[in-house]
């Protein structure tokens, strides 16, 4: 028995039967009239199987006094004091809760059931229960609708296909509850003053109330989202719902103001948190991440934890929150959280950046050193060649390239201990020209000179590191094949255009795509220095590419454009004219 009945009520039998149930035995109650104590009786029966119905509690959840003693409250109130204007009361908080609980179903049958018990309800409302309170003397065909014809809905009702009512949740809508309850307050109440100020019947009256209504809904519709450009009562809303009990807009302000004002995200916390004690509503606060902890103002008995990733806030109140209040103090604490994380991020982007520079001006110089250690091994490899033989040329040798090392030597500790480009200090082409000649002659290098105008002054650093980095990667190849030839080329005439060729192997494909991006792995290295080397040319106006990649001609160019103005001038191109 208890399997059949299990399962009369999942097919959602027994729950339309109680629901018919309860509504049959209200129309009888109210049919009877309020001074029939077998219609009180049957009000008992019914407010017993609302109970069982009852959409607020879920079943086997325990009663506290409280509740109990409220229900006991409400059955003596419908013993002893029901009355016309006790029941109209009653069906109009019904038909609410009914009318609650219709938008927030899926199920088309569902909604189609609740629809037609709101429709019951209303109508038993205006058409019995308000006329017999007014004591209006209702025409006999309406009696006879009343008392036998409404309960062909309840009939309906039971032929409707419903599936089951466990299968949505039982929530009602505070919000469309109030305002159906209020709807309905002002259909009786309007009634009521058209019967008494324009003495018309209350059919008539009740006629002109609903139009009435109808037509104020119809303007507010309007107003609520007007279109054609126009915010309208949904927008005012919103933003009262986004602003109560704070100004929200001033909350934005503050914290922008405070992310652009303050760096460090400790400090950026503790402001923000305390800036949260100005809200009219709030007495104090705890606030604690990972790695700190702080309180603002005084504890109170009422509080709204907020708990985030990476942040978690208490907040003291005077008088206990209302959940719109509380659901604005989640956005708000969202917004503290995404602003502390975001002030993290730029912190330790900031500190990645230091290290990256510091990892670039330790491969640049890297690079400058290892130079300076070939030009060494050049002469070291000299001396040894030939101890005894050419002192006189050995001397002139090493007077020569020795002040050039030791001069380069000294510019690279400069750079290491400011480690930024520089890009004000500028040489002389004709004079770098010689340099170069000077240091890479000894070493088998061809130097081939194009034009080469007057006065043309150039980035002294990005030339030399070109130098040093082009023609040293060349010579590599040439302890791999001795019959790698070297090749330098320098032209200024319409452009600046140094080019460093050589006869070897060329770049491997799947290495030039990533060439000049970044380190890539080679032979001999990683590409750090053509790399370093990319970046320098694009920060001073040059372009930096690898012109030609063939079988015995692979060439890079460092190429840019000829400028006007004097090396003084910070603004200057970075090819400047003497």
């Amino acid at each position: 028995m208890t399997r059949v009945l299990g399962s009369a009520f999942a097919s959602g039998i027994l729950w339309r039967l109680l629901v018919v149930a309860m509504l049959l035995l209200l129309h009888f109650a109210a049919v009877r009239g309020t001074e029939d104590i077998w219609a009180r009786g049957m009000m008992m029966a019914h407010l017993g199987l609302f109970f069982i119905w009852q959409p607020f509690m879920q079943a086997g959840q325990r009663l506290r006094v409280s509740e109990v003693i409220l229900i006991s409250l409400i059955t003596v109130a419908i013993l002893v004091f029901l009355n016309w204007w006790m029941l109209g009361l009653w069906v109009a908080l019904l038909a609410a809760i009914v009318g609650g609980k219709v938008f927030l179903f899926r199920s088309r049958g569902l909604k189609t059931f609740h629809l037609t018990m709101f429709l019951y309800l209303v109508a038993l409302l205006l058409v019995w229960v308000v006329p017999n309170g007014f004591s209006t003397p209702l025409p006999e065909e309406l009696r006879t609708v009343a008392q036998y014809g409404l309960p062909a809905i309840l009939v309906l009702m039971l032929a409707l296909p419903v599936k089951s009512d466990t299968s949505e949740p039982q929530i009602v809508d505070f919000f469309y509850a109030s305002f159906i309850f209020l709807l309905l307050l002002a259909l009786v109440l309007g009634s009521f003053a058209f019967m008494t100020i324009a003495k018309m019947p209350y059919p008539f009256a009740l006629t002109y109330s609903l139009l009435a209504i109808a037509a104020v809904l119809i303007f507010l519709s309007i107003a609520w989202n007007p279109g054609a450009g126009f915010a309208g009562l949904s927008m005012i809303f919103s933003r009262y719902l986004l602003t109560i009990g704070l100004p929200f807009e001033q909350w934005l302000h503050f914290l922008a103001e405070l992310s652009r004002a303050e760096s460090r995200p400790e400090h950026f916390l503790k402001q923000a948190c305390a800036g949260l004690g100005g809200l009219p509503w709030v007495t104090g606060g705890t606030w604690h991440t990972s790695s700190d902890a702080g309180e603002f103002g005084t504890s109170s008995k009422h509080s709204v934890e907020f708990t985030g990733r990476e942040l978690t806030i208490r907040l003291y109140s005077r008088h206990r929150p209302s959940p719109s209040l509380v659901w604005h103090f989640h956005l708000l604490g969202q917004l503290l959280g995404q602003f502390y994380v975001a002030k993290q991020r730029e912190q330790k982007l900031k500190e990645q950046t230091y290290v990256q520079a510091l990892h670039e001006a330790g491969a640049r110089l890297t690079h400058d050193v290892k130079n300076l250690l070939q030009s060494l091994n050049v002469l070291c490899s000299a001396v040894e060649r030939d101890p005894d033989g050419n002192p006189e040329g050995l001397h002139v040798l090493i007077r020569k390239h020795l002040p050039m090392v030791t001069q380069r030597l000294r510019h690279t500790i400069e750079k290491l201990q400011r480690p930024q480009v520089e890009t004000g200090r500028f040489v002389r082409a004709d004079a770098w020209w010689e340099g170069v000649q000077k240091a890479y002659q000894i070493r088998g290098v061809d130097f081939q000179l194009g034009e080469l105008a007057e006065g043309i002054l150039l980035p002294k650093d990005l030339f030399d590191g070109a130098a040093d980095n082009l023609v040293q990667n060349a010579l590599e190849k040439r302890k791999l094949d001795p019959d790698v030839r070297v090749r330098v080329t320098f032209d200024i005439s319409e452009a600046v255009v140094l080019t460093v060729c050589d006869s070897g192997r060329p770049v491997a494909k799947e290495i030039v795509a990533g060439l000049l991006r970044g380190p890539v792995p080679s032979e001999t290295g990683y590409g750090i220095g053509l790399y370093q080397l990319g970046r320098q040319a694009d920060l001073l106006g040059f372009g930096f590419r690898l012109a030609a990649n063939e079988h015995g001609n692979v060439c890079f160019e460092l190429r840019g454009d000829l400028g006007r103005g004097t090396s003084r001038q910070p603004a200057a191109p970075a090819v400047a004219q003497g």
